[in-house]
Formats: C-alpha cells, structure tokens, sequence
C-alpha cells in the first residue's frame, strides 16, 4: 500500500482509506467484535487511514476506532462534525463546535484531532465564513491539527477552496460522478489542498453489489434515501435513479479490458487522478476491505481508456446525474 501527502498538511495517508459509517451499525446491527475484525484487517491490508464522524451510530463509530487506535497509535484517524442535532442545520455555535470536537476527542482517546473536517453543513453556514474563523482558532489552540470539509457539491467545494488554511475536501467522485475532475480538482491542486474521494462505488452500483434484485434493509439509506428524501440525493448512487443506473452499469461493462472488473477499474481510476490523495472504502467485511487494498497496486489505465470513460460519463450518465450544483 502506498501513501500520499494529503495537501499542505504533510500528513502521508494511505492510498485506500476505511471509511467506518457501517461500524456505527446505521446499516443494520454490527458486533464490536465484528468491527474490530474490519479495522484490523484494514491494517493488516495495509490501510492506515480511517474516516469516521460523530453522528455515526451517535459516536459508537468513533468509540470502536479509539479503541483501535489503542493498539494502533500509527494509524491517521478524520472525523467530521457539524450534522448532529445541536448544530444542524442553523444553530452554529464557536462552543457548540468546541464541545463536539471535544466529545470526538474523549471517544477516540486522542488529544488532538489530526483531521477534523466539516460534515455536509449548510452552504448559507459555509458561505458566511465564521465557521472556518472558529476552526483556525482551534487549530491555534491545538485542539485539532488540521482542517477540512465534507462536501456534496460543486459550489460548495468552491466556496471552501477560499479559505487559505483548508487542508483537505471530501467530495462524492466516482465513474458515475465525474464533474469534480474539471471544475475542483485544479483549483484544488493550486490552493494544495489534498482531495479524499468518497462512495468510489456508488452506493455499490460500481461493485457489482447492486442488481434490480437486491433488497435493502429499511435503515440502509439506498431505501430510503433514492431521491434525496433524507439527506443529500448525491449521497445514493451518486445521484442517479436506481433503474437508469442499473442500465448504465451494463452499458459500462463491455468497455472494460478482458482482464479487468468493474470494481477494480472504479478504485484504479479514481487513484490515476494526481490530486486524490486517498479513496475511502466501506467494509462490512473483512474480505471487502482486502479486496479493496489490493485494487490500489494494479497499474494505471491506459489513457485511452479513461478518454474512453470521460466520453462514456458526458454522453450517457451526466443527463441522469442529480444533486451536482
């Protein structure tokens, strides 16, 4: 597995991240010996990098993790905040946000955060710019080493690319949510800010994990959160409906080399972009985290097929793509 210096910070994060919403057991029930076999294979695999959040599983996430990190002080953990119920969606707070990070901090058993990073909060609270005062303020004090923000859009992302001090965005970039590449990327390679890309699988779609048999449990937001009922539409299967997105992975699959899977071309494509600086994956398994690691040691593709993908993505799947602005 290799590593990748994540923007100005100097922070070396491994190319594929574990990203832990399942450990909080959002997706259905998870034993804590059940995560700790996740994490541990990650490391094993490994993954020394490990995005969680506060909401996820009202901390359980992060209460699994620092107990991990107990034995694996070598590891880099982010975490976000901003989505839980005392500040969202309008009450935005310097305390508040101190409080949370801090309630972060005695979860995961660390002193500081090494990366805190803003959780989809509203554009209006993102343009006004206080929130990022509060957090360089933070970082002065030593309560957080670094800084960044999850997004959803492209205007959001922008917006954030103002702020001098960000470290990092986390955007939802895959083959079926490619608008980043020319809009961000290289405003983001210039300010050198370091790019986290998230759901490299659509929600599964990009996996093969997705058929139009698939059923999901009632707590798995591919149910109940298709056209952006709950949050974020671009958050599930990268914004697209489910029945066009089923007919795009079959038109997608024959573009493939003989010798390559859908999944391993999702994670190859999104590690040929120089400016990511690590592709978070979910795990349920410990299997799916292994197969994940290895996907980062197969070589770049061809050139001519990613021209091949960037025709496929502007002339079949951008039209059916919601949630972009």
């Amino acid at each position: 597995m290799q590593s990748r210096i994540l923007g100005k910070s100097g922070l070396a994060l491994s190319e594929i991240g574990l990203g832990c919403w399942q450990l909080g057991g959002d997706f259905g029930p998870i034993s804590e010996q059940d995560s700790l076999a996740i994490l541990e294979q990650a490391y094993q695999s490994g993954v020394r990098f490990y995005d969680t959040a506060d909401v996820y599983g009202a901390g359980l996430s992060e209460s699994v993790l620092g107990k991990f990190y107990q034995q694996h002080q070598d590891i880099t953990i982010a975490t976000k905040i901003g989505r839980d119920g005392s500040l969202y969606p309008n009450s935005y707070t310097k305390k508040g946000l101190q409080q949370g990070i801090e309630a972060s901090l005695q979860r995961l058993g660390c002193d500081s955060v090494k990366l805190i990073q803003l959780h989809c909060i509203p554009f209006e609270v993102m343009q006004d710019g206080e929130i990022f005062t509060w957090l360089q303020d933070f970082k002065q004090q030593g309560l957080i080493e670094h800084y960044g923000a999850s997004v959803e859009s492209m205007d959001e992302a922008k917006l954030c690319l103002n702020d001098p001090q960000l470290t990092s965005l986390q955007l939802i970039i895959n083959l079926f949510r490619q608008e980043a590449l020319a809009e961000v990327l290289p405003l983001a390679a210039v300010n050198q800010v370091g790019i986290i890309a998230r759901l490299p699988y659509a929600s599964g779609l990009l996996s093969g994990a997705v058929t139009a048999q698939r059923q999901f449990a009632e707590t798995d937001h591919r149910n109940y959160n298709r056209d952006g009922a709950a949050f974020h539409v671009g958050e599930t299967f990268a914004g697209l409906p489910l029945e066009k997105a089923l007919c795009l992975v079959e038109q997608l699959t024959p573009f493939l080399p003989n010798d390559l899977a859908l999944a391993e071309c999702a994670i190859r494509w999104l590690l040929d972009q120089p400016q990511i600086t690590s592709v978070i994956t979910g795990a349920s398994k410990p299997q799916q985290i292994q197969k994940n690691a290895a996907y980062a040691g197969h070589p770049p593709l061809p050139r001519v097929f990613h021209d091949r993908l960037a025709d496929f993505y502007q002339q079949q799947v951008s039209p059916w793509v919601r949630g972009n602005r």
